[in-house]
């Protein structure tokens, strides 16, 4: 048995996909026991869910501590513990701080959201740091994500968050740029413009604690972005200078 606790978007994803092969609790703090069920999960308490061997910690890290904190003393002696947050470094930090030395914690992050995996994971891929777990059991749950067509990332925190500094939350302020900028579809566009649009309408539907979290709690984040904007200046800076003979509308 699996247990989760929360049912946000993600939440709700996961709990659709491993209701397939798994007896699934679910614990959210809203009464959408309706929602839960028609999922194929159950609705439950925090306790029963925090009493599975595998329990599943689908929360905001803005309240990660406090979260762990809570469920500690309800977990059973041999749980495995997995968070799927958009950093690593903090929460493993944490788990590693507040959770019973005899509980088992694997690292995970989900490189896919409930958009892009609606329909399927095939191809999709996951983020796994090892930091206190059974190598057997390991090797099980790699297994299963690999037969349900996820690759498979291994590395260490450090290096995850380093990397998903770029590749995710310079990508969702891009994106979040481009929402403030106005993009929107226009009849004489461009395929640079199109797939500029995909990257607005990839982060369009994620909340803004999402994208908070993600930057608040990387320690890379700030650096990444300092760095673009730099880069961004820069070009502005050069056209800029360049541009004492510049064409203005009405001169043809």
């Amino acid at each position: 048995m699996i247990g989760i606790l929360g049912f946000g978007r993600f939440g709700k994803l996961m709990a659709n996909y491993l209701a397939k092969d798994f007896d699934v609790m679910v614990y959210n703090r809203s009464d959408n026991g309706d929602d839960i069920m028609a999922s194929g999960a159950k609705p439950t308490s925090l306790e029963v869910a925090c009493g599975q061997k595998m329990v599943i910690l689908s929360v905001p890290i803005s309240v990660f501590r406090e979260t762990l904190q809570t469920v500690a003393p309800l977990l059973a002696p041999d749980a495995l513990v997995i968070d799927v947050c958009s950093v690593k470094e903090y929460p493993v930090r944490l788990m590693k701080d507040l959770l019973p030395e005899q509980v088992s914690i694997l690292a995970t992050h989900p490189m896919f959201g409930p958009d892009s995996a609606a329909h399927s994971l095939q191809g999709g891929k996951i983020v796994l740091c090892a930091e206190r777990i059974d190598d057997s059991a390991y090797r099980k749950i790699k297994s299963y994500l690999i037969s349900k067509g996820l690759v498979v990332a291994e590395v260490t925190p450090e290096a995850h968050d380093r990397q998903i500094a770029v590749s995710l939350a310079l990508t969702h302020f891009i994106g979040r740029s481009l929402a403030e900028f106005g993009a929107t579809p226009l009849d004489v566009d461009t395929e640079g413009y199109q797939r500029l649009l995909h990257v607005l309408g990839v982060v369009e539907n994620d909340t803004w604690q999402l994208f908070k979290d993600m930057n608040t709690y990387n320690p890379y984040a700030a650096e990444s972005r300092s760095v673009f904007m730099e880069a961004v200046q820069k070009i502005h800076q050069q056209l800029a200078g360049e541009g004492s003979g510049k064409v203005l509308p009405g001169d043809y």
